[in-house]
C-alpha cells in the first residue's frame, strides 16, 4: 500500500466529461448525473483502507448534499486483475452493503482517472454546475476516527457552493492508497 496525495490542479479548471458503465451494465455519463448545484466525483474503491475509513461518511454527506440540488458519483480506477476486491461483482456487493444510493462506476480502461489526474482512493473533486473544479481536497481532518472530526472541508465546501458563497482556496490534499495503475 503506497500511500499518495491527491494532485495540486487549479481551482476553476474545467474537468473532463465522461462516460462510464455501473456494475449493473447501465452507462452514466457526466451530463446526466450533474446536478443543478454541481457533482461530486469521488475516485474510489473497496479494499483501500483510506477509502473504507470514510465510505459510511461519503455516502451520508452525498444523501445530504442532494437535498441541496449535488448529486455524487463514484468511479472505480482499480479494475486490475491483482485487486480482485475491486472487481465489479465486488462492487455490486459493496453498492448494497453499504447502502450506496449514487452511482458507482466501473473506470476499467482508467481514462476517466488520468483525464482527472486522480493519484489516490479517495480522490475527490467537487464541480460547480459547469463542470469546473471549486474544491479538490480531503473529506475532513481525520480520516481514520470520524468521532475526531474538527472540520468538514468537503462538507463546509459544498455548502458554500449551494449557497453560492466563496469556497476557500485553503484546500488540504486527499491522501489514500495509490491507484492501481495498469
Amino acid at each position: 500500500m503506497a500511500l499518495v496525495e491527491s494532485l495540486d490542479i487549479p481551482l476553476g479548471t474545467t474537468m473532463p466529461a465522461f462516460n462510464l458503465p455501473s456494475p449493473d451494465g447501465a452507462l452514466y455519463n457526466s451530463a446526466s448525473i450533474n446536478g443543478p448545484k454541481g457533482l461530486l466525483v469521488a475516485f474510489t474503491c473497496n479494499h483501500c483502507p483510506y477509502a473504507i475509513a470514510i465510505w459510511p461518511r461519503l455516502i451520508k454527506l452525498a444523501d445530504e448534499a442532494k437535498t441541496w440540488g449535488i448529486n455524487t458519483v463514484g468511479i472505480n480506477p482499480n479494475i486490475h486483475p491483482n485487486y480482485p476486491d475491486d472487481a465489479p461483482d465486488k462492487m455490486k456487493i459493496k453498492i448494497k452493503e453499504w447502502g450506496i444510493k449514487f452511482p458507482y462506476l466501473i473506470d476499467e480502461s482508467q481514462q476517466v482517472a488520468q483525464s482527472y489526474k486522480a493519484q489516490c482512493t479517495p480522490d475527490l473533486y467537487l464541480l460547480d454546475p459547469t463542470g469546473k473544479l471549486v474544491y479538490h481536497g480531503r473529506l475532513d481532518d481525520n480520516w481514520k476516527e470520524p468521532e475526531k472530526v474538527q472540520v468538514q472541508e468537503l462538507r463546509n465546501a459544498m455548502l458554500a457552493l449551494k449557497e453560492g458563497k466563496a469556497i476557500t482556496s485553503n484546500q488540504k490534499p486527499s491522501m489514500g492508497c495509490s491507484i492501481k495503475w495498469r
